[in-house]
């Protein structure tokens, strides 16, 4: 149990409104077009998680969703921010390829110098395979991004990348395996069976008190979590994370994002950091 109060620092966050998501595609294990989406539902569980972050002291920005574009609502993919230089997302789906352009447009019209905004010449969809803490930068592959973007990141910002395969389907994205509790203390919590051998004893050296999920609160996507060093809100579905989360000093807030994970995602999903 620990002692020591946690605080949370002011985050910035990037977030766009499920005004036109729908699954009318499958391009992972989630996803069926067969089952309808509850879009009010849908807009008023995004808007719970938006208000949630601003009564917690954060700031959300809001990026305009096209109706072409139904998963742009998943806006974690879309950059990676890191000390206010934005590498962009290049989709490995066809389906969601015009999205890149959008966020890249954003980031240039709210203040970005063009310096600090690259286009990627390598498949990565941004914070959805890339997890920033004090020390490094951790990177999924194995479904989506490409290998080679994990150098592409280290050259971009100059911090050390640490490569992890993701072998099951289900955690196609490395935030659907591994959550980032608190930046400043590289604290995580994640899945071991959602990785290769070889990545599971890189995590147990890297991280050897990391708070290893159950396979039920997986399959919930409760590693789809955004922590701020005190805060952690997840799904709440994830009911064995809760308590040792609090053990740990946290705060754990359960958010119901049910109709958005038919398309795949949860809280983390919908949120990209604009680090700083």
């Amino acid at each position: 149990m620990r002692t020591t109060p946690r605080t949370s620092s002011p985050r910035r966050y990037l977030m766009c409104p499920p005004t036109h998501f729908a699954v009318t595609y499958s391009i992972n294990p989630w996803m069926d077009p067969t089952k309808p989406v509850d879009l009010p539902l849908a807009l008023t569980q995004w808007e719970d998680l938006r208000d949630r972050y601003r009564a917690l002291g954060h700031t959300v920005e809001l990026l305009t969703p096209d109706p072409a574009l139904p998963d742009m609502v998943f806006a974690a993919n879309g950059a990676t921010v890191v000390e206010g230089r934005v590498l962009g997302a290049r989709f490995a789906h066809r389906e969601r390829a015009a999205e890149a352009e959008a966020h890249l447009a954003w980031f240039r019209r709210n203040g970005w110098a063009e310096d600090d905004v690259r286009v990627p010449e390598h498949v990565n969809e941004g914070e959805g395979d890339f997890a920033v803490t004090a020390s490094w930068i951790l990177a999924g592959r194995g479904f989506r991004s490409s290998p080679l973007s994990h150098d592409e990141v280290q050259e971009f910002f100059g911090r050390p990348v640490i490569s992890l395969e993701l072998v099951d389907p289900r955690y196609y994205h490395l935030d659907t395996a591994l959550s980032v509790l608190d930046d400043a203390t590289d604290e995580v919590m994640y899945f071991p069976d959602a990785f290769s051998p070889g990545s599971r004893r890189v995590l147990a050296r890297l991280f050897p008190d990391a708070l290893i999920a159950t396979a039920e609160d997986a399959a919930a996507l409760g590693l789809n979590a955004v922590g701020d060093g005190r805060n952690v809100l997840l799904p709440q579905a994830a009911v064995g994370l809760f308590d040792p989360l609090r053990e740990r000093g946290f705060e754990p807030i359960g958010m119901d994002l049910g109709e958005l994970l038919k398309g795949g995602g949860s809280v983390k999903c919908c949120t990209q950091e604009l680090r700083p």
